[in-house]
């Protein structure tokens, strides 16, 4: 199937289910995951102030189950979701390059660059050719950083100094505004069991806490602008969302 063809079936979709009032999920799983889950509230509360930059790292093996799409269907959809979802934003702009390195007809590695509709930068390096499985979220704003490590279900935040810094090679060497760093002591539950209970109240008509079919085709548009700017070399606007029927 083309490019062009995943978000045409995923528009199909999103309208038969919508027509007949009926409840769908898409299994973006990352966002139940107890690190993304706490820092998009952090983010929400102010705790980093404005947002600079999202940079997220999905690296590990080639996983055989996998023969009908590349890292970017794959893999970086979930970081696309996930950049998304945490900072309340929508792709603005991208640009990428990818790798064939495994023999196969899709891509095993991408390298993306976007911009988000507020403003900040986004860098999301994915692949399938290294022996060490990496799952990294990085946000930067006006008041520090905050780390996540959704292997583990961790999250760190290293917040900008206020203590004036008297030695100047050591500032120099450190960084003008280095300050404490805090890691967070979460309630850890499995994501995919969230995941399962939140579709569940769904259905029951009691929450709202799925990833919807419509957030899923915004995910597939982005992705095949990833794919058009990395056959064609140039930077790809991403169209506005998709409205709702009947709005």
């Amino acid at each position: 199937m083309s490019a062009s063809g995943f978000s045409i079936s995923a528009r199909d979709l999103v309208e038969a289910f919508e027509s007949r009032g009926l409840v769908a999920g898409v299994g973006h799983i990352e966002r139940y995951n107890p690190a993304l889950q706490s820092l998009r509230t952090r983010l929400e509360d102010g705790d980093l102030g404005e947002i600079y930059q999202v940079v997220t790292r999905r690296q590990g093996p080639f996983p055989h189950r996998i023969a009908d799409v590349g890292v970017v269907k794959d893999l970086a959809t979930h970081d696309i979701d996930l950049t998304a979802w945490v900072t309340g934003q929508e792709y603005a702009a991208v640009s990428a390059q990818t790798f064939h390195k495994s023999g196969r007809p899709h891509e095993d590695m991408v390298a993306i660059s976007a911009k988000l509709s507020g403003g900040p930068i986004v860098s999301h390096l994915v692949n399938w050719l290294s022996p060490n499985k990496e799952r990294f979220t990085a946000v930067t704003g006006t008041k520090g950083c905050f780390i996540a490590d959704t292997l583990t279900a961790d999250l760190t935040f290293h917040a900008n100094g206020a203590q004036a810094m008297g030695w100047e090679a050591l500032q120099a060497f450190r960084g003008v505004s280095e300050g404490d760093s805090t890691r967070y002591s979460l309630t850890k539950r499995e994501p995919l069991q969230v995941e399962h209970e939140r579709f569940r109240d769904a259905v029951r008509g009691g929450g709202e806490g799925i990833v919807t079919l419509r957030e899923g085709l915004r995910t597939v548009q982005v992705a095949e602008a990833v794919l058009e700017s990395a056959t064609t070399g140039a930077t790809v606007n991403v169209p506005a969302a998709d409205a709702p029927a009947g709005s």
